[in-house]
């Protein structure tokens, strides 16, 4: 079982996106901050002007938790598994899960690159993966 996001008009860019194996986000073109998830204004200068960027995927972990216990019946079958927080190359901050490592060695600070994951036609999740050399 898969855990499948529901797409709005907002979110549609990132999960068009993200199923063509591109990961983007948004950008305003008032102020030139970017950031993740998708909102309706700029958290930064809260302009309405606003676009999307294709960022390169790679990045560092800034944090991360070990979760042992699912919190959802359809992760039941991946404990243990780690979400983080990775800061993209580009500045904005993702929520993510890491794969390609066991747990006990990812760290903050670990260089890594996004990978996608098919789970339906339609859509792909991003995770991230040890960068190669790491």
């Amino acid at each position: 079982m898969a855990i499948i996001p529901a797409f709005t008009d907002l979110t549609r860019p990132y999960w068009e996106s993200a199923r063509d194996g591109r990961l983007v986000t948004q950008r305003c073109n008032t102020c030139a901050n970017s950031w993740h998830p998708p909102l309706p204004a700029c958290p930064h200068c809260h302009g309405t002007d606003i676009g999307w960027q294709e960022v390169s995927g790679k990045g560092t972990v800034y944090t991360y938790t070990v979760v042992r216990h699912a919190t959802h019946a359809a992760l039941a079958d991946q404990i243990p598994y780690v979400i983080a927080i990775v800061e993209l190359d580009e500045g904005p901050r993702i929520v993510t899960g890491i794969t390609g490592c066991a747990p006990q060695d990812v760290r903050t600070g670990m260089p890594v690159r996004v990978r996608f994951n098919a789970v339906t036609d339609e859509v792909a999740l991003a995770y991230f993966e040890p960068a190669p050399g790491d």
